[in-house]
């Protein structure tokens, strides 16, 4: 299982795309941050409001360098049955990888041996392909997609500005921290 600060390791998974059903490698990834949503599975009901709402920010993503990509163990004919039918799911434009043999899942700990299902869970990746931030949760409750956003833009800022960390509640524009500086004054 990959861990906060390790680096994703070589995996080629489908993906339905486009229209289309293709390969993508991990490493395609390189070089931009991706944002992995693992959930249970098509065809529920959580799950097709949580891909909706992150649709509906995918541009907001992209503009920050960042790619969404959903992860279940349905195969990728599943993810495009699912497109074709579901409104919410046809707003979708970023890869839906299908993982029906659990890697990635196993590789998130998100993977649940008793159903073959995954949990949701949430990964934030780095340019380099360093995981930067891992959220797991119960299956009965959606997640956020704009603090993940949000997540992502703190991370990407971090990253641009060596000796400054962003606090709780940050949002682009807001004040960072300086460790050490900001602590002085306040001793």
């Amino acid at each position: 299982m990959i861990r906060v600060g390790d680096t994703l390791p070589e995996l080629e998974l489908d993906a339905f795309v486009n229209d289309e059903i293709k390969k993508i490698k991990l490493s395609d990834l390189k070089g931009k941050w991706a944002v992995f949503l693992t959930y249970p599975a098509d065809f529920t009901f959580v799950c097709p409001t949580e891909l909706e709402e992150a649709a509906d920010l995918y541009e907001a993503f992209k503009k920050e360098g960042a790619e969404l990509l959903s992860v279940s163990t349905d195969t990728a004919y599943v993810h495009k049955a699912w497109h074709d039918v579901s409104p919410a799911i046809k707003k979708v434009k970023y890869p839906m990888l299908a993982d029906p043999s659990g890697r990635l899942c196993r590789l998130f700990g998100t993977y649940r041996e008793e159903n073959g299902l995954s949990i949701r869970g949430t990964f934030i990746v780095d340019p380099d392909g360093v995981l930067k931030a891992a959220e797991y949760h119960d299956n009965s409750f959606g997640r956020s997609t704009p603090e993940t956003l949000r997540k992502v833009q703190a991370a990407k800022f971090v990253r641009e500005h060596k000796g400054e960390v962003c606090p709780a509640k940050w949002t682009p524009g807001g004040k960072t921290l300086k460790p050490g500086i900001d602590l002085i004054g306040k001793i």
